[in-house]
């Protein structure tokens, strides 16, 4: 081979490679830019779900608090029964 063959190849093979090659880094690019969006967006939900967390954890406070509230209530209403039910044993 002499060369003007092997320029003429080299000539011929450069422009394919150094196309393929930017495009390869603008898809990298690209893909890079697209996983900074993705990971603002999951930022974004992950901090959406929190908060439904944190929802969720106050409304269950709020029923443990109601709970307490209810029972101490049924035991006033049941020292309340208890006592007229024994004036009435005392009655008789």
């Amino acid at each position: 081979m002499s060369d003007t063959q092997l320029l003429t190849i080299v000539l011929a093979v450069v422009p394919t490679m150094v196309t393929v090659l930017v495009g390869i880094l603008i898809n990298n690019a690209r893909l890079s830019d697209l996983r900074t969006h993705l990971d603002t967006r999951f930022a974004n939900i992950n901090q959406r779900f929190n908060d439904v967390d944190r929802r969720f954890n106050d409304v269950d406070r709020r029923f443990d608090e109601m709970r307490d509230l209810w029972r101490s209530e049924l035991h006033r209403v049941e020292e309340v029964i208890d006592a007229r039910l024994k004036h009435l044993e005392e009655r008789d």
